[in-house]
């Protein structure tokens, strides 16, 4: 069964109790005049309406436990998978001898920082900006930024990517 199924039969039983409870009550406020049923019957529909009842309050506590389950593994594989993409960005800056600055300017571009708004954050010129990015694009053996993240999403679509080898671990 799936969860979308169970969710259904659950909201379905809880609804019919409640409708069950809701017009009972209403009837006698409003002043209905409903056939008595034998007591017997009225007592097995409100033990039934109350179990049906409990039952989707269980069922709900499960479905929060798994759906919090299933978040929290989410997070956990996003945790990994964001620092298996930060250790393949050191990997390649050191595998084309970045400086410190060159670093931190890649990383920035990487992030679609614009040249204006990187040398705002370094507080440095956008000319000593420009410079770097070359720099960077020439050690990286690439053009331009499109070409610079293009290297990283090709190395993430690898089969023997880090990001790849840690989902299957």
């Amino acid at each position: 069964m799936t969860r979308q199924v169970l969710i259904g039969l659950i909201l379905v039983v809880q609804t019919l109790c409640a409708v069950f409870f809701v017009s009972d009550i209403l009837s006698s406020m409003v002043g209905i005049y409903v056939r008595p049923l034998p007591w017997e019957i009225r007592e097995l529909m409100e033990i039934g309406a109350a179990l049906g009842l409990v039952l989707g309050l269980v069922l709900g506590g499960v479905m929060l436990v798994w759906t919090l389950r299933e978040r929290n593994q989410a997070q956990e594989r996003l945790r990994r998978a964001s620092g298996a993409f930060l250790e393949l960005l050191e990997e390649r800056f050191v595998e084309w001898g970045l400086t410190p600055a060159e670093r931190d300017v890649a990383l920035f571009a990487i992030k679609g920082m614009s040249t204006a708004e990187i040398a705002v954050l370094r507080a440095t010129s956008e000319g000593t900006v420009k410079a770097q990015t070359n720099a960077i694009y020439r050690k990286a053996g690439v053009s331009g930024r499109p070409q610079l993240l293009s290297l990283f999403i090709d190395d993430l679509m690898r089969d023997d990517s880090p990001l790849k080898q840690g989902r299957a671990a």
